[in-house]
């Protein structure tokens, strides 16, 4: 007997047929190549970022306390400043004028007390957001909530390939041509970064989830808003290209934390996993990762005011 189609959404969700597709891309960061052939098999993903109202039931059915909430273990950052080891987040607060662009740390301070329902600290709320991406999360946290929901976070072949929206080999999750203020596709930064912001739809932060247009699977805020988290560990760079057709890479995974570390960073031996879809932040003279290949590695223990997450559902988990 002939089974039904599965439907194309249900509870906030779109399923998202399986194939394969050209991963990575050659022309922008290193880390995003060499392009290589994956397939991925069909799996359900959010429709949209999770939302501050949706960590919030989370939050208040299950008394779960974020990483930026608690207090870091000083054993596991020896020699860091003791007025660091407060509960605390990492915000954006842009510069009063032009400055070199070679240092993060001009824009981004820790600041204590900032979390996801402060989002900039002591004082802030989450008040009018509530249908914004809920942000200040670290990965321990998205994938708490994705247990907590009976759903996962997405491998990053997943959430690329779902991203791409159909179209492969794009620049965009919308095609080849950078979108601008006359044709906003993505809540990305408009102005000179890191002073000038001139808001994306009248937004200067994260806006709400779908306030831009979707793309061809009908998934919102795959590029631009927030970062999303991923399951995979980093690796420098993708694999190869398989030698032959047979040998395809199928549903990859990378669950080993081997390469992951920055040994340059003063984390270094904190693992990071993969984020991707880049954010509000991204300007394109500096970050001009508001792209489906584009790929980063965030300390575990990271949160910012610039990271989110979705889930999926895989159907054979």
């Amino acid at each position: 007997m002939a089974t039904e189609p599965q439907p194309k959404t249900q509870s906030g969700m779109t399923w998202v047929e399986g194939g394969s597709f050209a991963m990575g891309c050659e022309v922008f960061y290193k880390e995003e190549a060499p392009v290589h052939t994956v397939e991925v098999d069909g799996f359900w993903v959010d429709s949209k970022p999770v939302t501050v109202r949706e960590f919030r039931h989370f939050v208040r059915d299950t008394d779960y306390v974020t990483v930026a909430e608690r207090k870091p273990d000083p054993a596991e950052y020896p020699g860091i400043d003791p007025r660091l080891l407060v509960p605390g987040s990492l915000v954006f607060q842009p510069t009063a004028g032009p400055v070199p662009l070679n240092d993060f740390r001009a824009w981004w301070a820790f600041v204590p007390g900032a979390c996801w329902r402060r989002p900039e600290g002591p004082g802030s709320d989450v008040g009018g957001r509530e249908n914004h991406p809920v942000v200040h999360v670290a990965n321990e946290d998205a994938a708490a909530y994705a247990e907590w929901v009976g759903k996962q976070l997405p491998s990053e072949a997943e959430w690329e390939y779902a991203a791409r929206g159909g179209l492969d080999g794009t620049t965009f999750t919308w095609g080849d041509e950078d979108h601008g203020r006359d044709d906003l596709r993505a809540n990305t930064w408009q102005g000179r970064f890191p002073w000038e912001n001139l808001g994306a739809a009248g937004y200067r932060g994260t806006s709400k989830v779908g306030a831009f247009p979707p793309n061809g699977y009908g998934l919102y805020d795959m590029a631009g808003n927030v970062w999303e988290w991923t399951g995979d560990f980093f690796t420098p760079s993708h694999p190869e290209e398989a030698p032959s057709p047979c040998c395809v890479p199928s549903n990859p995974r990378v669950t080993s934390d081997a390469d992951s570390y920055d040994l340059q960073a003063p984390d270094s031996h904190i693992p990071r996993k993969v984020i991707k879809g880049g954010s509000h932040l991204c300007a394109p003279e500096y970050c001009l990762r508001y792209r489906p290949a584009a790929r980063q590695g965030q300390a575990l223990d990271s949160s910012t005011g610039h990271i989110g997450f979705r889930c999926i559902s895989r159907v054979a988990d």
